[in-house]
Parts: structure tokens; C-alpha cells; sequence
């Protein structure tokens, strides 16, 4: 199906390009996280960028490199400890990723893939679901949805200019052969991380901010967002007024120019990743306006977040390579 690519400016050229330089320079280190119940879970991902668990509580993980995507993939990691095995090859780009009814859906470049029929480390079937022209944004994170669709984040295909594709800046849904898409939310600029809201059919969306704005951001947001929703990017960013008119209230601002990564939740508690700040903040999720607190710090790049089903939170760490297990406090 042929409709919707990927964001310039901030939501994840910034992340990656401009970003990115400042992190190599300094930003973290290699040394091991602020946080008593971390423990390496594996090694050898460079530019790990999303996660998803299989039904028999395997770790997934895609990769996306900053500019040259020959290498980017998604890998298997069967247990903790063990080395990453490469299953995919030939994805650019790919920002999310999702288990669905035995079905993997990779959201890529332009594209989304499904992967079906796995037989060891191998699939028997893929199919591309979705294809995309040039200029809607770049794919983000996907998840699958109580009614059977799934819902996937684009970016902006610009900084801070009205989007002119009403793909761009938005989150869609679809049925899991690419067909019936729809929006769910519009003129959100950087819709990146995306998790089911606990007992809802609402959204928990991290979003980036504008990067023209400079002091004047309120910061990227974590925000539960539902259906038929207006953000009104790139009028409104937080500042009230006849802009922002209607426009819902985020459950919590996040730091200023934090490029807002993955979110995962556990019980009434959500994770967002902040991959310039290096660090994953914890959102209680117990009212409609949260404050948002340091959970895992001295990350140089955090960016994926999951939650096993015992309740450990996996941060994967882009800059490094490895992947963290947190216990998260019960």
C-alpha cells in the first residue's frame, strides 16, 4: 500500500546527527549506570534503537545507524548473557518494532515490513504492508492495539513548517496487512516512543519538541494521547494562548531538548528515554499531571525501553551497544 519517510530537523535528524556529536564528545560513558539494580543483559548492538518480546519472553532488537544504514537489522537475543544473532538484514532505518498474532512488524524508511512464518532464526514469509513516497516524516515506534490494528508514530518532515502531507506529524493506525489507514492523532511533531496506556485504548506517547525554540521550550513530553486528538504542531508548543486552545495537557514535561526515546510501562508507572540527556526517567501514572524523576542515569544514548514479564525494565543503551536490566521497585 503506497502512502506515506522520515523527519529532518530535530525528532530524530537532530537526535541522530547534531545530537549525536555532542554525545560521542562527552555525554555519558562507558562506565556502569547510577543505579544499585542494573546489570548488563548483553552486548554488541551498536545503535540499538527498539525493542519487542515474543510470545516466549525473547528479547528483540532493531538497530539504526545514524547516516549509513547498510548494517542496520534487527537481531535476536535469546536469553541474557547470549550474543545477539543477527535474523533480518536489508531494513534502513528501522525505529520500531512489534510482535503481533506470530507476525514481527518492523516500521523502517519508508516502509513497514512483516515477518512471518519463523523457523529458528530464519523467516519464511515477508511482506512490505506499507510503502511510503518521499515527504511524509520518518516512521517511529509501532504497538499493536486492543481492536487489532496497530498504531504507529511519523514525525515531522520538518522542524517547525505546517506539515502538507496529513501523514506528517501524526499517529496512524492500520490493519496488520497495511490496509484501512488511519489517523489517530494529528499535528504531534515527533510522536517517537509509543505504549499502550494501562486499561485504555488511549496512546503513551514521548514527544520531541521544536529545535528553533531554544530556552523557550517547555521541554519534550510524555502524553497520553486518544483518538480524534489535535496537538496543533508547529502553532502550539506548550506556551497557552489562543494557540494552544483545546489542545490536551501532557502527564509530564521532560527536559528541554531531551530527544525523547522509547517509553515502556510497568503497572502504573511509565519509563521514557531521553537519549541527549542520557538517562530514562520514571512518570507515576496516577492522575492527569505527573512529575517526571530520574530512574537510570550514566547512559551515554538510552533509546529503547522494555518491560519483561517479570517486570524489569531492559534499557538499550545506542551509543554502547548494550542492553541493561533494571529491577524496577514493586
Amino acid at each position: 500500500m503506497a502512502w506515506l519517510r522520515r523527519p529532518s530537523g530535530a525528532a530524530l535528524r537532530a537526535l541522530f546527527l547534531a545530537a549525536l556529536l555532542v554525545a560521542v564528545a562527552g555525554c555519558g560513558s562507558d562506565s556502569p549506570p547510577s543505579n544499585p539494580r542494573a546489570t548488563v543483559y548483553a552486548t554488541g548492538l551498536p545503535t540499538v534503537s527498539a525493542f519487542a518480546l515474543d510470545g516466549r519472553g525473547r528479547l528483540w532488537a532493531t538497530t539504526s545507524a545514524a547516516g549509513d544504514h547498510r548494517k542496520d537489522g534487527v537481531y535476536l537475543v535469546p536469553r541474557a548473557g547470549a550474543r545477539p544473532v543477527k535474523v533480518i538484514s536489508g531494513v534502513r532505518g528501522p525505529l520500531g518494532l512489534t510482535w503481533y498474532r506470530g507476525t514481527l512488524y518492523v516500521a523502517s524508511l519508508g516502509r513497514v515490513d512483516a515477518f512471518s512464518g519463523l523457523h529458528g532464526t530464519r523467516f519464511a514469509r515477508r511482506d512490505t504492508i506499507i510503502r511510503e513516497p518521499a515527504g511524509h516524516g520518518w516512521n517511529n515506534g509501532i504497538v499493536a492495539l486492543p481492536n487489532g490494528r496497530l498504531a504507529m508514530g511519523i514525525s515531522s518532515a520538518c522542524d517547525h513548517c505546517a506539515p502538507t502531507s496529513k501523514w506528517s506529524a501524526s499517529i496512524v493506525t492500520f490493519r496488520p496487512d497495511g490496509s484501512d489507514v488511519r489517523v489517530f492523532a494529528k499535528h504531534i511533531r515527533a510522536p517517537y516512543g509509543l505504549a499502550r496506556y494501562p486499561g485504555s485504548s488511549d496512546l503513551l506517547v514521548s514527544m520531541n519538541q521544536r529545535d528553533d525554540l531554544g530556552a523557550r521550550t517547555p521541554g519534550d513530553w510524555l502524553a497520553r494521547v486518544g483518538a480524534g486528538q489535535d496537538w496543533r504542531f508547529p502553532a502550539c508548543y506548550g506556551q497557552g494562548g489562543t494557540a494552544c486552545a483545546g489542545v490536551p495537557a501532557a502527564i509530564a514535561a521532560l527536559d528541554k531538548h531531551a530527544a525523547a526515546g522509547g517509553v515502556a510501562v510497568n503497572g502504573r508507572t511509565a519509563f521514557v528515554a531521553e537519549w541527549q540527556a542520557g538517562r530514562v526517567l520514571a512518570v507515576p501514572l496516577t492522575g492527569t499531571r505527573s512529575r517526571a524523576t530520574p530512574f537510570l542515569t550514566g547512559i551515554r544514548n538510552p533509546l529503547a525501553l522494555a518491560t519483561t514479564p517479570g517486570g524489569a525494565l531492559l534499557v538499550g543503551d545506542w551509543g554502547t551497544g548494550k542492553i541493561y536490566r533494571v529491577a524496577t521497585p514493586r
